[in-house]
């Protein structure tokens, strides 16, 4: 039996008077990759920003109920936001590198967190890129500039970044909608890797990925969470009509 790593009990989240998401309630186990799916606008982004009160950046925002990650409910009055979102760590639909070296694009997490000795940082830096998949292409140029890399690479470095700051559990928002089919194939080889150490939740628009790359699948549907099993329960017999319209194109 999995262990659960993050639950969401009757998460409600409005944008001022828009109610972007309806009472989710959720489980997620530890070392899984998690998959939300679902048309524009359903509310799945919503949900994963919740998991390290993203949306809370967005004027506006309110939320009720609860997200508990290891046994804490990160809405508490008086988290730690910061530490929250070190142990949350989110990789974006756009590869966002910093516009400085890859050596500095990985060290720059730590180096926020007060590690500034050069051999802790240099081991910290080529651990994460080893985890990444991307050492060996780039260890003969850290200190190039990181814009030089591929959209693929680029990925694979912000999953880096996220990795030297010890992260727990990655989000990932549509992370391969912006790369080509070779660089999604080794992203998706890489989560493959890195659920082993890390929990996984991933917003993907690509119902193949979905089905390739997740142990779960959650389908969102105008705010509320219509139906959530594995994955490949979910896609080869879903129990809601809804659910499968989704998945066989009939809508979305």
């Amino acid at each position: 039996m999995s262990t659960i790593k993050i639950q969401a009990k009757e998460l409600s989240i409005y944008y001022q008077q828009y109610q972007a998401l309806h009472g989710v309630s959720l489980d997620i186990a530890a070392n899984q990759v998690t998959a939300l799916i679902g048309p524009s606008g359903c509310g799945k982004s919503t949900f994963l920003r919740s998991l390290n009160r993203l949306n809370e950046l967005i004027e506006g925002t309110t939320t009720s109920g609860e997200v508990i990650i290891d046994g804490v409910n990160i809405y508490e009055h008086g988290t730690d936001v910061v530490k929250l979102r070190k142990e949350v760590g989110m990789v974006f639909q756009k590869p966002s590198a910093f516009p400085m070296s890859i050596y500095d694009n990985v060290a720059y997490g730590p180096r926020i967190h007060g590690i500034t000795r050069k051999n802790v940082l240099d081991e910290i830096v080529e651990k994460s890129l080893q985890q990444a998949n991307l050492w060996e292409e780039v260890k003969d140029r850290l200190k190039s500039s990181a814009l030089r890399l591929s959209g693929g690479q680029q990925q694979r470095l912000v999953i880096a970044r996220v990795l030297a700051v010890k992260s727990e559990i990655i989000l990932m928002d549509e992370p391969a909608s912006a790369l080509d089919p070779i660089s999604t194939s080794k992203l998706e080889e890489l989560i493959d890797m890195l659920k082993k150490q890390y929990t996984i939740v991933i917003v993907t628009h690509n119902m193949q990925q979905a089905a390739r790359v997740s142990d779960a699948t959650a389908f969102f549907l105008s705010g509320h969470l219509i139906e959530y099993q594995s994955t490949e329960r979910l896609f080869v017999n879903p129990t809601d009509k809804r659910t499968e319209d989704y998945i066989t194109g009939r809508f979305g």
